[in-house]
Order: structure tokens, then sequence, then C-alpha cells
């Protein structure tokens, strides 16, 4: 797979290391990221045996287009490759920055549904609950041990998350989020997680107390690599962050008139020729995107079809992409939810599994750490 704009990343980043040696670090750490992705992927395509991932969402709220091609076809692409797939479903997460968790039993079981809706397999994958993995929350303790204060108020996405409560006293729960993704990965010992690269830090936290872990008692755990998303970013219809709570977001489980209401209400801009340009027109140029990642087409050559047709012409093409994409999964999610119990069996399918793998890893930890006292 290859990861546009790599040689232009390049470029820049040669030019900022004379003006900011803090920025081009950071820069070039990326760019590592970016090459190493690259490889995996060329590794995948030989021997996808290799990789077993670990990936997964919080239980908040229906997911949408933004979730869809952003990270679910992805996590189908890879499933359908061959490689070992583990989805988290983290609901020990939603709590950590709310006061109440709200209907989570009923949003859990509607995650199952678009999970199953967008193609992913309970036979190659495997589902699972964060709350119902005792062992794995039991790799905590030990993996606390192994982290410092300094180290998590450092952590960006700490930082941003604690931003976003409005200022209320970080949770403790919230402040070793880092330390509970790493043991979400490292307890069914995944070698390989897809973020953005926003999440790299998170990552970096789960190598460093495998790392240190290794060095202390016993080389367990394998070391996490990234694999970068290849997927342009998808925005709200206002040209913010698509997000449930700004009401921007196209949800799976809408249907296609309520999908061709809310992109009636899309921001665009006030010129009639449709042209991609997303420095200048980033929202036209969002829509464009999207439009472009439901049909597989460039968006250049969606707005040279659009032409003149202005704001009108580019939502009404982009509502026809976006329902003619999602109308298989959208009739396959209608079906799941009607039957909520085989939802509930494929998810205790998933966390007896997730329970199994759990108990041994945590086994050779007590081990390592010499506190198995059963004789």
């Amino acid at each position: 797979m290859v990861y546009p704009g790599l040689s232009t990343k390049i470029d820049r980043v040669n030019h900022e290391s004379a003006s900011s040696e803090i920025s081009s670090d950071i820069e070039k750490s990326l760019l590592r990221s970016i090459a190493r992705s690259q490889e995996i992927e060329e590794e995948i395509a030989t021997d996808p045996s290799k990789f077993r991932i670990l990936t997964g969402d919080r239980p908040t709220g229906r997911l949408h287009l933004g979730h869809y091609l952003g990270t679910l076809d992805n996590r189908v692409r890879l499933q359908d490759a061959g490689v070992e797939t583990w989805v988290i479903i983290a609901d020990y997460q939603v709590i950590m920055d709310r006061d109440e968790a709200g209907h989570l039993s009923q949003r859990v079981l509607d995650l199952v549904a678009d999970y199953l809706a967008v193609g992913i397999d309970p036979s190659r994958s495997t589902i699972f609950t964060h709350s119902a993995i005792p062992a794995l929350n039991q790799l905590m303790l030990p993996f606390l041990s192994m982290i410092t204060d300094s180290e998590l108020r450092r952590n960006p996405t700490v930082k941003a998350e604690h931003e976003a409560t409005g200022g209320r006293p970080m949770s403790g729960l919230l402040f070793t989020y880092p330390v509970h993704q790493a043991a979400d990965i490292l307890f069914c010992k995944a070698n390989l997680v897809p973020v953005g690269k926003d999440q790299l830090p998170h990552l970096e936290t789960s190598r460093v107390i495998a790392r240190r872990f290794n060095d202390k008692y016993d080389a367990i755990f394998p070391l996490p690599e990234a694999l970068l998303s290849t997927t342009a970013n998808v925005l709200g219809i206002d040209g913010e962050k698509m997000s449930k709570s700004r009401g921007n977001t196209i949800e799976l489980a809408m249907d296609e008139d309520e999908t061709a209401k809310q992109l009636r209400r899309a921001v665009t801009d006030s010129d009639r020729v449709i042209t991609f340009d997303p420095v200048n027109r980033p929202e036209v140029a969002n829509l464009l995107q999207i439009a472009a990642s439901c049909t597989g087409r460039k968006p250049e050559d969606i707005a040279a079809d659009i032409g003149d047709g202005g704001g009108a012409k580019l939502k009404a093409v982009v509502t026809e992409a976006v329902n003619e994409r999602l109308r298989p999964i959208r009739a396959k999610r209608s079906e799941l939810v009607s039957d909520r119990s085989f939802l509930a069996s494929v998810l205790a399918q998933g966390n007896a599994k997730a329970n199994n793998v759990a108990e041994e890893t945590l086994d050779q930890v007590r081990q390592a750490m010499d506190m198995n006292y059963q004789g």
C-alpha cells in the first residue's frame, strides 16, 4: 500500500530541520512510522500469519461514516487478508470521563451489530468487552509499576481527553488511560495496532511498558508496532471533526432519507464551480473526499464531473455515493439488530476466547514475577 505524500513529507522535514530541531525530530519520528507501516503492509501481503492486531472502540454511541471510512473498512481488509484480528469494545473506558455510562448494554450490542454489518467475521475476528476479562484488568497493577506519573502527565491524549471534560478534576481512570490501553494490547500479545498519527504516543507507552517488563522479569511481551492509516481524514458536514456531540455525523444506522437530509445541511461555499482544493475550500474538499472514499474515484475527477453544478449538485453526488456504499451494510444491520440474542452469543463467544488467552498471559506474568504460589 502506498502512503500518499511521503516524498513531500520527507522534503518538508529536511527543510524544517534547519529552523526547528524539535519539530523536525517529531516529523522524522512520524516518517519512520510511515515507512515502517509501508514495510508491514508488504509483509502482510507475503505472510499475514506473522501479525496479530488489536483494535476497538468505546461504546459511546452509534458509529458513523467517519468510523467506517477511517477504521472499520480497514479492519475488514486486514481480516480478509488473513491477519488475526482482535476487536475490543472498551466499555470501562466509557466511564473514565463521564458521570454515567447511559444505556451501555444497548450501545455495546449495537456496536456488535455494526461490526458484523460492515464485514467483521466472528469466526475469524475475536470481538470482546473489556469488562468481561478480569485477567486483562489484573495486568494493570504490574503495568502501572512500569510507568511514572510524569510520563502519564505528558501523554498528549490524556491532556486532550482532560481538556474535553471542561476542566473538571481528572479521574484516576482517565489519568491511567494509556496503561489501560497497554493492557488491552499486551494481554493478547498483539504485535500490530492500526492507529492514526495522533495515537502514536499511546502506542509508545505500551511499547515502553512491554520493554521494561521484559527487561526486569522475562521476555513475555512483543513490542507492538503501529500500522498508520492511509485514509484521508473525513470531517463532519459542518467542516469540523466528525463527532456525535456536534450532531455533524452520518450514522451507519441512518436510513437513506435521513442521510440525504443531513447532507443537505452540509457546509459548502458560494463558488458554483466545484474544485478539489483542501487548503482554500476545505468544506467542499471534504465532501468530495467523502464521495471519493465511497466510490474509489479521485476527488479531482468527481469535481470535474460536477463542474459548475454548485453545492446542490455536489451534495446530491455525495448523498448518492454514501447511500450506495452503505446500502448493503444498512440492510444487514437491520437484520442483526432484530436478533439481540444472536449478538449476545457472538459477544459471549469472543469473551470466552479472550478470557482464556488473558488467563494464560496472566499466569506467565505471575511466573515471571515469582508470584505463583500454587506449588
